[in-house]
């Protein structure tokens, strides 16, 4: 019962150091293009984590096969997910907000992580709630928190495409043929 209480304290640090890390990036603007789902990705994250955590700690939905195994890749993947998190947010800079907005002066960045994929910070988001889930090495845990935050994060990305292909037209629908949304090659 080990593996669940360091997953546990590894996401506690890493969710607090990343709130402190994006506190006052929500910016304001006149057209309101988030469309609730920063609302949305909030409530599906609120609902679900605390459920799968406290599963993890139940024998209900547990893994008997390879757990050690499981949990320690679970927790080696919730790392790399805020690895690859962190290093997109680090990329964007100024342009990263915690609600979609659109700036005057908005451009496309397309180094680092961004020559590859749209959307990283959300590929490590994923990627990282998916090893939490593992961690506990409990099938309803990964379905409990992992399934719910890929919806919202899916109609954030919808939202997203539709904010910067409104501001941006052809530019970005350009980015958008030359990158996947989430995964390399494949989305």
């Amino acid at each position: 019962m080990m593996l669940p209480v360091v997953a546990t304290m590894i996401f506690a640090v890493t969710f607090v150091a990343e709130k402190i890390m994006l506190w006052g990036h929500r910016a304001t603007s006149e057209q309101d293009w988030d469309k609730s789902s920063l609302w949305v990705f909030d409530i599906s994250g609120l609902l679900s984590v605390p459920v799968g955590i406290f599963l993890g700690y139940t024998n209900i939905g547990r893994i008997h096969t390879a757990y050690t195994l499981i949990s320690l890749s679970g927790i080696v993947i919730m790392l790399f997910g805020t690895t690859l998190r962190w290093m997109a947010i680090l990329t964007l800079r100024n342009y990263f907000t915690v609600n979609v907005t659109i700036f005057e002066d908005h451009q496309i960045v397309k180094h680092g992580l961004y020559k590859y994929l749209r959307h990283p910070s959300y590929s490590g988001l994923l990627v990282r709630y998916l090893g939490l889930g593992l961690a506990f090495g409990n099938w309803l845990s990964v379905l409990c928190i992992f399934v719910p935050l890929l919806g919202a994060v899916l109609y954030r990305i919808h939202v997203e495409e539709m904010a910067l292909n409104q501001a941006l037209g052809s530019q970005y629908a350009e980015y958008s043929r030359t990158t996947m949304r989430l995964i390399p090659k494949v989305y």
